[in-house]
Parts: C-alpha cells; sequence; structure tokens
C-alpha cells in the first residue's frame, strides 16, 4: 500500500512486503486535517494511463488524496502502477488538463493536487459551445432559469456588501456609457454585475455555473458584434429597487424580463450576421 503525505510534509521511507510507504511527520499548526492516504494497484489493462488516471480519482474521491497533497515522485509512482514513465506522464497530463493535477517542475517539482477550482466545468461549457454541442438559444434560455434562481437566493442571503458592490458596478455601468467607452469593455462591466449575484446567492456551485455561463456569453458577444442597447441601466435600477426591498419575485421578474429581451437582441443580431455571410 502506498502512503501519500501532503506536500509541506517531509517523508521517509520504509519497505514492508514490497509494498513501499512513504510516512510524513505530524501536522504542523496550520494542518487542519490528518495525514492522507491513497493505495494504487499494478496496471494490468492496454490502456494504462486510463486506468491510472481512474485510481487517481478514487483516491481523489475517497479523499486519501486532498487539495495541495503531493503525489511521490514519477519513479516510485512507475515501479507501484507496474507501468513505464511515459505511460505514467501520459495518465499525470491527463488529469492536469482536467484541473485535477498541477505538474510543476524543477527540483521543488512534482504532481500536485489542485485547489478545487471551476476551470474544467467553465472549459467544457465553452468548447462544447465552440463544436456546435450547444446552441445559442440553449445557452440563452439556460441563463433565464439559472439566473432567476440565483436572483431568489441572493435577494434572501445578500449582505450589505453585496448590495453596496452591485451599485458600484451599476455606477460603473453608467461612467463607462456616457464616456463611451469600448463596446466589449462595457458588456464586461455588464456581465459582472451577475458575477456579483452568484456570489450574493453563497453557493459555490452556483458561482461556478454563472462563471461558466458567463465565460460562454462573452465568447458569443464577441461572434455576434458590436450593438449597444439602451435599456440594461434602467432595468438595473429597477432591479435594484425591488432586490435591496428583498421583494424576491418582482426582482426575478424584473431580471427576466431583462434578459429575455436581450435574448431577443443577441438572437437577431446572430441572425443578421449570419444572413450577411450568407450573402457573400
Amino acid at each position: 500500500m502506498l502512503m501519500v503525505e501532503p506536500m509541506d510534509h517531509k517523508p521517509t521511507t520504509t519497505v514492508n512486503n514490497g509494498a513501499l510507504k512513504i510516512r510524513g511527520s505530524a501536522p504542523t499548526n496550520n494542518q487542519t486535517r490528518g495525514s492522507s492516504t491513497a493505495e494504487f494497484r499494478v496496471i494490468k489493462t492496454s490502456r494504462a494511463f486510463e486506468e491510472i488516471a481512474l485510481q487517481i480519482r478514487k483516491e481523489l474521491a475517497a479523499r486519501r488524496l486532498r487539495s495541495g497533497d503531493r503525489l511521490p515522485p514519477e519513479r516510485v509512482l512507475a515501479e507501484q502502477f507496474g507501468v513505464s514513465r511515459n505511460t505514467l506522464r501520459e495518465a499525470l497530463r491527463s488529469l492536469e488538463n482536467a484541473g485535477l493535477l498541477r505538474l510543476q517542475k524543477g527540483a521543488t517539482g512534482g504532481a500536485f493536487v489542485r485547489e478545487s477550482t471551476g476551470d474544467a466545468i467553465i472549459t467544457g461549457l465553452r468548447d462544447m459551445f465552440h463544436m456546435g454541442a450547444i446552441q445559442p438559444e440553449h445557452l440563452t434560455e439556460a441563463r433565464v432559469m439559472i439566473e432567476s434562481i440565483a436572483v431568489r437566493a441572493a435577494c434572501e442571503r445578500a449582505t450589505a456588501e453585496d448590495i453596496d458592490a452591485l451599485n458600484a458596478n451599476i455606477a460603473s455601468a453608467e461612467l463607462a456609457a456616457r464616456e463611451k467607452i469600448d463596446f466589449f469593455d462595457q458588456a464586461a462591466i455588464h456581465l459582472d454585475f451577475h458575477r456579483i449575484i452568484a456570489r450574493a446567492t453563497k453557493n459555490p456551485v452556483m458561482v461556478i455555473v454563472m462563471e461558466a455561463l458567463i465565460d460562454v456569453m462573452q465568447h458569443f458577444i464577441h461572434a455576434i458584434g458590436q450593438k449597444r442597447n439602451p435599456w440594461v441601466i434602467p432595468s438595473r435600477r429597477r432591479f435594484m429597487k425591488h432586490f435591496e426591498a428583498g421583494e424576491s419575485d418582482a426582482a426575478v421578474a424584473e431580471m427576466e424580463q431583462h434578459l429575455e429581451r436581450l435574448n431577443r437582441h443577441y438572437l437577431s443580431l446572430l441572425k443578421e450576421k449570419d444572413r450577411a455571410e450568407a450573402a457573400e
């Protein structure tokens, strides 16, 4: 059995009954959890790198590997899995691409379990959009659904700091409109408003999902081109009146109306772009 210690432990090694064990020192004061242990088995399939990745995923799921843990050196892991270093590297790179590991070069390098992020979800949704698995109408419809849930939760949980951040965002958007800054910079400010709402839900899943939607929306907006609209900021002011008063139904209704109007605007621009390209 291989026991993998967190990255800031100083391991010593012993061999018992042919199984290599790596043990670390006792947790330091800034460690809030015990040592993690990960169990790996010799690979016996033809697609060895997939089996390696699967075993590491299982250790993560069982929480024997956690954020910040450093896996043993390549030589040790290759021996434990019974594979070549090239096969092992292929597996580790696949997990790095999935956002689960961070591969670091140098004397202090190695394979580390990454802190939990939503990067893989964001990248996956973006790739699906670019490949056509998600159509613009799917994106815009889902945005209304998810935003409605977020607004209702945020209306109940938002702090004074959240409300201040939303009002500050509107002020920034008004200033950007007056100064007629770059269209896409203005769009980025408007999209930040929705990030603040997601954070106000105090739900990390909602934050990740909203970030993924916003990421794809930014690509969509760049694809369809520039066309300013005058109704965003007035809608924001009406929304905040209801939001600050805790009137969740009215706040949701205002946001839904605004997004549905915006979606019709976006889809009409997309059709114009498609017609123009077809005429060329």
